[in-house]
C-alpha cells in the first residue's frame, strides 16, 4: 500500500468516527478544551465538512424530493436550512427509511428546532441537490423506534434518548 493510500484510509476512518467522537465529548463533558482538540484533528485531516458550525442560506440544484430516501440518505451528514427572515443552516445526520427522511436533535432544543416550531418549511442539501421540504415532528413511539433501529444500523449506536415525548425527531416531507 502506498503512503497516499494509507493517508486516505486514515482520513476515511477518521470521518466515520467523527460523529461518535463529538457525541463522546458531549457525554464526557470535556468542554472547550476537548472541542478544540477535536476541531484541530478535523481540520488537519481535511474533514471540515464534518465540523458542526451553523451557516446561512444553502445553495444547490433545486430538485424535486425523491420517492425513496434510503439511497440519498447514505450521506453521513447533510445540511438543513430553516427558513426565517435570515436563513440558518446546520449540519446534521440523516436517516432515510423508504419515502421518509428524518433529522434528529435528541433532547436538545437546538436553535433549528425552535425555527421549525415557528415555520416548518425547510431546505435540505444532499450533495449538490437542494430539496424544499416541510418538517413534521414525530409523535408516535413506534415510528421513533423504527427510526432508532435504522439510526443504529447506520451509525453503530442508538440515540441517547429514545422517548418520543422528550426527543426532537422530524420527518421531512414534500411541501404541499
Amino acid at each position: 500500500m502506498l503512503q497516499g493510500d494509507v493517508e486516505c484510509r486514515i482520513v476515511a476512518d477518521l470521518r466515520q468516527g467523527i460523529p461518535i467522537m463529538l457525541r463522546s465529548l458531549n457525554q464526557l463533558r470535556l468542554g472547550a478544551a476537548g472541542f478544540v482538540f477535536v476541531l484541530t484533528i478535523l481540520m488537519a485531516g481535511g474533514c471540515s465538512e464534518y465540523i458542526p458550525f451553523s451557516g446561512g442560506q444553502l445553495s444547490g440544484n433545486l430538485t424535486p424530493p425523491p420517492l425513496e430516501w434510503s439511497s440519498l440518505a447514505q450521506s453521513d451528514i447533510i445540511q438543513l436550512e430553516t427558513e426565517l427572515d435570515t436563513p440558518y443552516s446546520v449540519k446534521l445526520w440523516i436517516i432515510g427509511i423508504g419515502p421518509v427522511a428524518y433529522v434528529h436533535a435528541g433532547a436538545n432544543r437546538a436553535k433549528w428546532v425552535s425555527h421549525i416550531d415557528e415555520n416548518p418549511n425547510v431546505r435540505l442539501l444532499v450533495g449538490k441537490a437542494l430539496y424544499e421540504l416541510k418538517a413534521q415532528r414525530v409523535e408516535a413511539q413506534e415510528e421513533f423506534d423504527n427510526f432508532s433501529d435504522a439510526y443504529e444500523q447506520k451509525y453503530g449506536n442508538r440515540p441517547s434518548n429514545e422517548n418520543v415525548q422528550e426527543a426532537y425527531l422530524y420527518r421531512l416531507v414534500k411541501r404541499g
